[in-house]
């Protein structure tokens, strides 16, 4: 898989993948015009996303509707390291949810792919090349 990471004026990094532009921007407060999501923004967001993905898959296989289904993923900041230390992810049922699936629910939520790169992270790589100039 390769992502082209463009620069398209002012604060704005985009990046290109598979014919879509995932746009960000910087808030007002660090120097953007705040038009799109931070990167690290977007990051968490994908966490809640993938799992939401998960459990969207586990309740259409079941014909359970999803209708009053929601996650909400809290972030709690450890003031140590200076990073998220813990994400918290809550899947709200409406009362008539079948009981018997609010375990499953959340072990279909943990199989998040973003969550196990998480657990066990791939190795990081960045390096500078020349491109070559075509006249």
């Amino acid at each position: 898989m390769e992502m082209k990471i463009v620069f398209p004026g002012g604060k704005k990094v985009d990046a290109v993948v598979n014919g879509f532009t995932i746009r960000t921007d910087q808030s007002r407060l660090a120097g953007g015009e705040g038009s799109a999501p931070e990167p690290f923004t977007l990051f968490l967001a994908s966490i809640g996303t993938c799992a939401g993905i998960y459990v969207l898959g586990f309740c259409q296989q079941r014909g359970i509707p999803t209708e009053g289904i929601e996650l909400v993923q809290r972030m709690e900041f450890d003031p140590v390291r200076r990073m998220i230390g813990k994400v918290r992810l809550d899947i709200q049922v409406p009362a008539d949810f079948p009981e018997k699936y609010h375990q499953a629910l959340v072990r279909a939520a943990e199989q998040c792919a973003v969550k196990r790169h998480l657990e066990d992270p791939p190795e990081f790589e960045v390096e500078t090349t020349v491109k070559d100039t075509v006249y």
